[in-house]
């Protein structure tokens, strides 16, 4: 098991009721960063929902809600962050880039698989990239000192994305095409982009994103992830590639909502099935299921290189672009 994890996105349902407890399946001493709201959500609704997760995180006592790169670390409690996986909660106001980082989000992605006023999606036919208003949603998040994701975004997004910010940049949960052709994965110019601004690429473990997506695929997505790590390490070198699952505490509500909602799931996304993730169990390795560290030590990685991967990489850049 590697000494820290980084977990770079999560989801719970996206619902007060959630329950934060299912976050202590990852160990004590982990950093997770989890999701608060999409396109769907309004302003009020992200922020009754990062309101109640940090209610809850609180009373539980395993967790350390996080203000600044100070609060990760302790090794006897997770450390608890938020992210925004659309600019859409914002409700078009970037004042509320500082609210929303007042409750405790550090990353937020502009689109989420479609174009919105900030810019395009992964799914989108037609690419025009950011907009006047998404240029100034990235400087604000420089501003502010919150991580700019351009996971889900479409390429020409992504790339302007590079060429605005003027902090490292990530992409929180996006593997790469040109190992498995899926619209949501991004492309060698995007990795190579994001990595020249000194940012990070989590590998996620999304069975449709890696091309394993069979119930009994659980060893055969661990694989994959180190495929992926091994790609963008050739790729971008080692001190531009971490881990953020996408692991969803709400499987079998997700793939509901894959059904019940195909303007924002198209067949992309619900033609291999109901989805598959890499648990947290799975990822850090069980009897049934080797780890991500222990395959990647038997692929060659040092244990330097695998600590970089699970938790140092992500860690330097927020020491870089988060304020206090």
């Amino acid at each position: 098991m590697p000494p820290f994890l980084w977990e770079q996105h999560c989801c719970l349902p996206l619902v007060p009721s959630a329950r934060i407890a299912d976050l202590a399946r990852y160990p004590l001493g982990s950093y997770l960063s989890v999701n608060v709201g999409y396109s769907p959500h309004t302003t009020e609704d992200s922020l009754k929902l990062v309101r109640q997760y940090r209610s809850d995180a609180l009373a539980d006592g395993r967790f350390r809600l996080v203000h600044s790169h100070s609060d990760i670390g302790d090794p006897e409690t997770i450390a608890l962050a938020f992210d925004l996986e659309d600019s859409g909660p914002l409700g078009g106001d970037l004042d509320n880039v500082a609210l929303f980082h007042e409750f405790g989000v550090r990353s937020m992605l502009p689109t989420y698989n479609s174009a919105n006023a900030a810019g395009c999606g992964c799914l989108d036919t037609e690419d025009t990239g950011l907009t006047a208003y998404g240029r100034d949603l990235v400087r604000t998040l420089n501003e502010v000192g919150m991580f700019v994701d351009g996971s889900h975004c479409s390429v020409r997004t992504g790339l302007d994305l590079a060429t605005h910010t003027q902090m490292p940049m990530i992409y929180s949960h996006s593997n790469f095409a040109a190992l498995w052709a899926h619209p949501r994965n991004i492309t060698d110019d995007q990795a190579k982009a994001c990595a020249a601004t000194g940012g990070v690429i989590g590998i996620n473990g999304v069975g449709i994103f890696l091309g394993r997506n069979g119930v009994g695929d659980g060893a055969a997505r661990v694989e994959a992830m180190a495929d992926h790590v091994e790609y963008g390490v050739r790729l971008v070198g080692i001190e531009h590639i971490g881990i953020g699952s996408d692991y969803s505490f709400d499987a079998d509500d997700f793939n509901g909502m894959l059904a019940d909602h195909p303007e924002l799931y198209p067949e992309a996304y619900t033609k291999w099935g109901p989805l598959q993730w890499v648990p947290p169990e799975e990822l850090l390795g069980t009897e049934r299921v080797p780890g991500l560290d222990e395959v990647l030590a038997r692929r060659g990685f040092s244990a330097d290189d695998r600590a970089a991967v699970f938790g140092g990489n992500f860690s330097r850049v927020a020491a870089q672009v988060w304020r206090d």
